[in-house]
């Protein structure tokens, strides 16, 4: 490879790249985070001096396997990592209780791959079930032949000309991370699907992964989206402004494509602070007629429940992992009127999410 060096045309004037064989940038692994971008641009690699951003592409080599050990590829197929392959992944920060916490680091020193869907990041702490994170090492950043690097926000789809809404708008919050978020809300596009509606299903916030959308896409969902497609790897770290047009972004383009319900997925629980301004947000509250909380545990959703009502949200159902127990769930009914609905009910449409709801879907 030629080590002939150009100026790069973004952020820095100090910055150079080199150029890169096609056939390397092919030959690497490619992460589901980098799906949308035009990987065929690729010209070259910025190697020093610089500073990532969220959603800048990286080449960079696997040291060390630990708790990702497979990388998801666009497509959803879990391709097996080994010590010195090389992969195409975004840096992005990362907010999971149950697996890491991370930040986009400041240089392109070792970092760690941080999620299966293609993340890397610097790891700030960890839930004590984890393996510590497997370790690359940055080779540079993927530039165009112009010097630009290839980020994931050029790929975005556009946001909408104005506020657009689906005819009914239904968003599924929960108590933590695991707490049958996914679950509930394919149940819910199944049962709507089902009796003939078109369903259109958006992950509003998380960690760029193709897990979710292809459950929804699974359970009869037309269409699907997710951050990802807003131009994030992660929403972690947004500020509030660019979390609200994430939500605007999305749910907009599901209207365009004239679905009749949307159904909405809002990750990790209440108590992140992201989260939590997300759905007080004047904008959720006139996109959103009704709200399911799922949670893992009686109390965890008699908190919600709680939580939703001083924020004058529409709850309509309890679910979530707690449903599975028949204990858990005539825990939370002698506590609230808010009926518990289980996977069951949901997939055969024998529940109702609210009058309102009824009323916008036979309007």
């Amino acid at each position: 490879m030629s080590h002939r060096l150009f100026a790069v045309d973004h952020q820095a004037t100090s910055q150079y790249w080199q150029p890169v064989a096609r056939t390397r940038i092919t030959a690497a692994k490619r992460s589901f985070a980098t799906r949308r971008i035009d990987v065929s641009l690729a010209a070259g690699l910025i190697v020093a001096d610089a500073r990532p951003m969220p959603g800048d592409l990286v080449l960079a080599r696997v040291d060390m396997l630990g708790q990702h050990r497979r990388l998801e590829s666009p497509d959803g197929r879990r391709a097996a990592l080994d010590c010195g392959d090389e992969i195409l992944v975004v840096y992005g920060n990362r907010y999971a209780p149950d697996q890491f916490e991370a930040a986009v680091p400041e240089s392109l020193a070792s970092c760690s791959l941080v999620a299966g869907g293609g993340i890397a990041a610097e790891v700030l702490s960890k839930c004590c079930r984890m393996k510590n994170a497997t370790k690359i090492t940055p080779l540079g950043l993927v530039v165009d032949a112009d010097g630009k690097r290839l980020n994931t926000q050029t790929f975005a789809i556009p946001e909408p000309a104005g506020r657009q809404r689906p005819p009914v708008v239904v968003a599924i919050v929960g108590s933590s991370m695991n707490a049958g978020k996914t679950t509930t809300m394919a149940s819910l596009v199944r049962g709507e699907a089902a009796s003939g509606m078109r369903v259109g299903a958006a992950k509003i916030t998380g960690t760029g992964s193709g897990g979710d959308l292809w459950s929804y896409k699974d359970a009869g969902a037309a269409v699907v989206l997710d951050f990802t497609d807003a131009g994030h790897p992660s929403t972690a770290g947004l500020d509030a402004a660019a979390l609200q047009r994430t939500l605007a972004t999305l749910v907009g383009r599901l209207a365009a494509e004239k679905v009749d319900i949307a159904f909405i997925e809002i990750a990790d629980g209440l108590l992140f602070e992201d989260t939590a301004n997300l759905v007080t947000s004047a904008l959720f509250r006139s996109l959103v007629d009704s709200v399911v909380f799922a949670a893992g545990d009686a109390m965890g959703a008699l908190f919600g429940a709680t939580w939703l009502h001083r924020q004058g949200l529409p709850l309509s159902a309890i679910s979530g992992a707690l449903t599975a127990s028949p204990l858990a769930i005539r825990e939370v009914e002698s506590q609230t009127d808010i009926p518990v609905v289980g996977i069951e009910a949901m997939i055969n449409g024998e529940f109702l999410l609210s009058a309102l709801t009824a009323r916008s879907i036979v309007a």
